[in-house]
């Protein structure tokens, strides 16, 4: 499943092609939203946000589109007019004069006002999102600390998008590399600076992923690209302490760590 930042690189490319332009055609699936494509015709895409992983999509009419790809769904990008081949199945149709945006096979997507909005049952569960900037250090350091998630195994609170929205498996395991944590540690048995030290990781892996990846030949971000320095290394040496890193399932997922510097 993609995580955070390969969720709002998406969103991106998506204000990127309708953002503020006039909707030309509107369509949907699913009968329950079928009564909204009539009132959407005429109206433009004020923005589109993420919280995690869901995309909303907010409309001038006060209206917002929640939608969740889970494990299947995906957005597209094509030039209005054309007719893309696949065996994916269409959900939501929104197009301008010369770009529209298409979502297959996602199955979690509504339509809500304001009042709905605030109300929704994922939004309210979900934790602050790590690609808000306006999210500090401080701020995490406090969440970790708090009693609800201070003795919570980093294995599983990592994971947790109640915790903090947008993190995933390999922001999970290259998070703790950076940090020198093991997945069974806790916030709770952590020195003031190893608390500090995770909350700046987990808000500069996400970040840097999001701002970098995908950009390797960009001479301008040489030496601060997100790279792997664990995530899918199994019996490759750690590039800090020269460990082999190792990998087990964690939570269902596969993990993998440096035992010599991650003890």
């Amino acid at each position: 499943m993609p995580e955070g930042p390969e969720i709002r690189r998406a969103a991106d490319k998506l204000e990127k092609a309708i953002k503020g332009k006039t909707l030309t055609e509107v369509w949907f699936a699913f009968p329950a939203l079928k009564n909204y494509e009539a009132s959407l015709l005429g109206e433009q895409v004020d923005a589109i946000e993420t919280r995690g992983k869901a995309i909303l999509t907010h409309f001038s009419n006060g209206l917002t589109l929640y939608s969740h790809n889970q494990l299947y769904g995906v957005w597209r990008v094509i030039k209005s007019g054309k007719q893309p081949e696949s065996n994916r199945i269409l959900r939501v149709k929104l197009a301008a004069a010369d770009n529209t945006i298409l979502l297959y096979s996602a199955s979690d997507i509504d339509m809500l006002d304001r009042d709905a909005l605030a109300a929704h049952p994922f939004l309210l569960r979900v934790g602050p999102d790590v690609l808000d900037m306006s999210l500090t250090v401080e701020q995490v350091a406090e969440r970790l600390l708090s009693p609800r998630f201070r003795r919570r195994q980093f294995s599983g609170l990592l994971l947790d998008q109640a915790f903090l929205a947008g993190l995933g498996n390999y922001l999970r395991v290259e998070i703790l590399w950076q940090a020198g944590l093991a997945a069974q540690h806790r916030a709770m048995d952590l020195t003031p600076e190893q608390v500090e030290q995770l909350a700046g990781a987990l808000l500069r892996i996400p970040r840097l992923s999001y701002q970098t990846r995908g950009r390797v030949n960009d001479k301008k971000h040489h030496g601060a690209l997100f790279s792997f320095r664990v995530f899918h290394r199994q019996g490759k040496p750690c590039e800090r302490c020269g460990g082999i890193i190792e990998k087990t399932t964690l939570s269902s997922r596969p993990f993998y760590w440096c035992p010599g510097c991650q003890k």
